[in-house]
């Protein structure tokens, strides 16, 4: 293969880079001493590895847990008080808000035990230690297994394995796949579902900025919430029960007041949820044209809708804080993160490190035949499912994320579709599960607010994909967009879903007359011809699609551990349990722009615009700021808020611990700059940053604005 003299300068870069790998990335902890742990002192770290992860020891990773499946906590006393970040307890917060007593504008604190609340649902799980069983869930893997046969047998290895291995009663056990397949991890788990608010400053605080600063610096945000893990009289996991008291835990984090400055050494420790390091450039171009795109255009038109009611009524505010706080979230991530990619050249970037693949793979007789057509059999796949892609990436969004009537009728259309198949147990299961579902979806929900966005949406929906992935209803809105508005209320008028009370009406009714109903309903049957169509012209080719795409990536993560073992490669994120590190540090995202790597207390009243439901202060944090009434927490007269770092995160690092290099805690991660979101796919060191409350600023709010000496108490503070 003949290279192009600008391919050929970026390949030759690569080769003279190639023991120089990146250490803001995600490491696995068991792993740090064999890996990391010589480079992590030389930047700085005092402590070791064994005393970040120790299966026989009290370590860092004792405190730390998977709050609720989808951020990070850390406990920080011997009474098992959490820290997370306040919007990871945000649907907690508002679960417990009316107009009456409205936690999210006015903050909480429990000043004594009795005053914490329950709240159904979310766990804390910890980490008792990771085992590599790689060797046994692909045993007696033969080499002609494919596709799902493949995974047939890998799947029941893995079931195998976790009846087999030997824990405690209250211990749980899960095995997940890392370097696409290439190897799996067994996590041995304890899981405590007695999780109680303790405390959370007003949204003014922990939401300041809102969506305007969201992704965004320089930041000034409060972002953070606590916790508390119960248990039962022997400290073991347990339901909810007034018996239980606070849980003891192995580990608590200490809390340095010692600040930070430019160049110290920071880890972040947590569960990071999804990163894809690995994909091919063609990949990483599709996200850049088809992917982003649509999701964007459909949150535009979502978040416009919910914003003008928002503004116009505190009722609907209050009503759709969490949902629009959702939608917004991750539709400023993927503007960002096509920004970043870019500015980056990343898919340019990708293409080098393939045409090094080629020349390697190329040079080697006995992998030539092997791994020469998996770079083209990526080319030839993603352009077979680029129109597929779109529909579904379109119909994820509208009928999937963004719509409560439309996801409602998807889930009452698959239920009808289950019914006959199930016995009375089953049935009795499905409608249990069934009203808790329509309970969460009607607490935050406005049957105006939301026809109003499923009209606008379906619009965008119809002109944006083929018209053969179209059901004859959608055609008929494409050919008159007008139509789309009456189409609909037709439909509802006579449905289960025009009024709450007929959904808890026809879900007492025994499996017969439910499933009569739900077949006869005009809404459902709109629903269900979509599905079919969208089953049959979209989600059938797409998977298997899909399938011989997850085929060549397993594959080509093999190639490239092969080819390059003098690599450390760090596998990409999947909700467990991992470690990064970096340092404190600015960065330049554009010419003659540069952000220096901290924020204080007086860039928040900067920004302070009274009344404005983003902007907005609460009067006793002005007058503490007029009277300087910092105590111990400031630094050269003035509170630190927020600080940057070059720690890899990603989504479920919301809520992680910033340490500093003796393990203590300095600050609580909460969100990415905006200019480096394509992180989760694409870490580029120059731009890249993770955003943190400093955590003097959160013990300032503590104790100065909160009062709240109990929870001062029992913490441990250090200065160093």
């Amino acid at each position: 293969m003949k290279l192009s003299r600008k391919l050929y300068l970026g390949v030759l870069g690569i080769l003279m880079g190639i023991s120089l790998y990146g250490r803001e990335t995600l490491w696995l902890p068991q792993l740090l001493a064999q890996l990391n742990e010589s480079e992590m002192r030389e930047m700085g770290m005092k402590i070791t590895a064994e005393q970040i992860y120790s299966v026989n020891e009290g370590s860092l990773k004792d405190a730390i847990v998977h709050f609720g499946g989808f951020c990070t906590a850390e406990v920080i006393s011997n009474k098992g008080l959490l820290l997370t970040n306040h919007h990871c307890g945000y649907g907690q917060i508002q679960s417990h808000s009316s107009l009456e007593k409205n936690y999210l504008r006015e903050g909480y604190w429990a000043y004594q035990q009795e005053e914490e609340l329950p709240n159904e649902g979310l766990f804390a799980r910890f980490i008792i230690r990771i085992e590599d069983v790689s060797e046994w869930v692909l045993d007696s893997l033969s080499r002609t297994l494919e596709g799902s046969l493949k995974e047939e047998q890998i799947q029941k290895n893995i079931r195998t394995i976790q009846q087999n291995f030997v824990r405690l009663p209250h211990q749980e056990v899960f095995i997940r796949g890392i370097y696409y397949g290439n190897q799996y991890l067994l996590y041995l788990t304890e899981r405590y579902d007695d999780v109680r608010l303790v405390g959370t400053p007003p949204s003014s605080i922990g939401k300041f900025g809102a969506d305007t600063d969201n992704w965004v610096w320089p930041r000034h945000t409060g972002d953070f919430a606590l916790f508390r893990i119960y248990a039962n009289q022997d400290n073991l996991p347990a339901s909810y029960s007034e018996n239980n008291i606070p849980y003891q835990p192995r580990k608590s984090l200490s809390i340095s007041l010692g600040g930070i400055k430019e160049g110290d050494f920071t880890m972040v420790f947590g569960f990071p949820g999804k990163t894809e390091q690995y994909l091919p450039a063609v990949a990483i171009k599709e996200i850049i044209e088809t992917i982003n795109p649509a999701r964007i255009k459909v949150r535009d038109k979502a978040l416009e809708i919910l914003d003008g009611h928002m503004r116009q009524n505190e009722e609907a505010r209050l009503t759709y804080a969490a949902k629009f706080a959702r939608i917004a979230n991750y539709w400023k991530k993927w503007k960002g993160e096509t920004q970043g990619l870019i500015k980056s050249n990343a898919v340019d970037k990708k293409l080098q490190e393939e045409a090094l693949f080629r020349l390697k793979a190329e040079g080697i007789d006995s992998l030539r035949f092997e791994y020469s057509s998996l770079l083209d059999g990526f080319s030839t796949y993603y352009s077979r499912r680029k129109d597929l892609v779109n529909t579904e990436t379109y119909y994820q969004e509208v009928f999937g994320r963004n719509v409560q009537l439309l996801q409602m009728g998807n889930y009452l259309y698959s239920m009808s579709e289950q019914i006959n198949s199930l016995d009375s147990v089953q049935f009795n299961k499905a409608i249990e599960r069934a009203q808790q579902y329509f309970e969460r979806q009607m607490r935050d929900f406005d049957f105006s607010i939301d026809m109003e966005i499923m009209t606008a949406l379906l619009e965008i929906y119809v002109v944006s994909v083929n018209e053969q992935h179209l059901s004859p209803d959608l055609r008929m809105i494409k050919s008159n967009p007008k139509t789309a508005k009456s189409l609909l209320r037709t439909k509802l008028r006579s449905s289960i879903l025009n009024e709450e009370s007929q959904i808890k009406e026809i879900l007492k009714k025994d499996a017969s007359a439910l499933y009569s109903i739900l077949q006869d309903d005009s809404f459902l049957q709109f629903m269900g011809e979509i599905n079919d169509y969208y089953n049959r012209w979209v989600q059938m080719p797409l998977n298997e699609i899909n399938r011989q795409l997850d085929v060549l990536q397993n594959q080509y993560m093999s190639a490239l551990l092969t080819l390059f073992p003098e690599k450390r490669r760090y596998p990409d994120a999947n909700g467990t349990l991992r470690i990064t590190y970096g340092q404190v540090k600015g960065y330049s995202p554009k010419d003659a722009v540069h952000y220096t790597e901290k924020t204080y207390l007086d860039g928040m009243v900067e920004k302070y615009i009274p009344g404005d439901y983003e902007f907005d202060l609460p009067e006793k944090l002005l007058e503490l700021i007029e009277d300087k009434a910092y105590g111990p927490y400031a630094e050269n007269g003035k509170i630190p808020l927020n600080f940057i770092a070059s720690n890899h995160t990603t989504g479920g690092n919301s809520g992680s611990p910033a340490l500093d290099k003796n393990g203590h805690l300095i600050g609580l991660n909460f969100d990415r700059v905006w200019e480096g979101t394509m992180s989760d796919l694409y870490y580029d060191p120059a731009i890249c940053r993770n955003i943190m409350v400093d955590v003097r600023f959160i013990l300032f709010i503590i104790d100065k604005y909160a009062g709240a000496t109990n929870l001062m108490d029992e913490l441990e503070l250090v200065w160093d």
